[in-house]
């Protein structure tokens, strides 16, 4: 249950179309529920506005699943990470139609009903096509947690051109989410064209001197051009969950 859904609750009963024992059936269920291979928090979406992710890597499908289900037993919507075919075998099984794979992020999402998307719009950036996994991944979450998302893709400082092309477009997000892998130059060029905040992703797309991401990420850390905040290497998730908080903050003001 989100605030907002807890909010909707509390306006019902005042209205006298829901019973006291059903408003305290909601706040008082348990905060944990114990599967013994899992502690999984069931009232993550009360505090943070969006359920708990399920990270799927290392995790047996079994698992995924029954963490799946006890936490879809309380909310109207689930996010599953990193999965793999297996994974999304198990998941279409349970929830059938509701499960729906996104092959390019990696990603599984259940949904009782799309949330209504907040004013504006979330751009991803990517430098290039082998960066689309993990921008695509930051994609998914800004947009199941109710974010319009704009992607532009293969827009790398080798051409330049490419990225200036669509610089209207960029100049209007909210928030920017800005994939990067090689030399990790992207980010800090957006910056400097742009007056909103920036949410940089380093990538281990790259040849042997790119150490697996460490040189785009220190290129970033290192970035001259104010406003960039960098996570960790391959991770779109916590970008799209990151950019999803702020432009929450900026619609909720106009």
């Amino acid at each position: 249950m989100t605030p907002t859904e807890a909010i909707a609750l509390l306006a019902k009963f005042r209205a006298g179309k829901i019973s006291p024992a059903r408003v305290l059936r909601a706040f008082q269920s348990a905060p944990l529920a114990d599967l013994g291979f899992a502690q999984v928090d069931t009232h993550r979406a009360l505090r943070k506005g969006f359920p708990e992710v399920i990270f799927g890597a290392g995790k047996t499908p079994a698992q995924v699943v029954k963490i799946a289900e006890k936490l879809f037993a309380h909310e109207q919507r689930l996010l599953i990470t990193r999965v793999m075919p297996e994974h999304v075998k198990a998941l279409r099984k349970i929830f059938k139609k509701l499960a729906v794979y996104h092959e390019a992020a990696r990603c599984v999402t259940v949904e009782r009903a799309p949330l209504r998307k907040r004013p504006g719009f979330i751009a991803v950036l990517c430098a290039g096509t082998s960066d689309l996994p993990v921008a695509e991944e930051a994609a998914v979450t800004a947009e199941i947690m109710g974010h319009r998302v704009e992607r532009i893709a293969d827009v790398g400082v080798a051409g330049l051109h490419r990225l200036l092309a669509r610089l209207e477009l960029i100049q209007m997000a909210n928030v920017l989410v800005v994939v990067a892998g090689m030399e990790g130059a992207l980010p800090s060029v957006v910056c400097g064209l742009v007056a909103r905040p920036v949410i940089a992703v380093p990538t281990s797309v790259g040849y042997g001197a790119n150490l697996g991401g460490v040189t785009a990420l220190l290129s970033m850390l290192n970035s001259c051009s104010s406003g960039i905040t960098v996570v960790n290497i391959d991770n779109g998730f916590g970008a799209g969950y990151a950019a999803a908080q702020m432009n929450g903050l900026v619609t909720s003001k106009e």
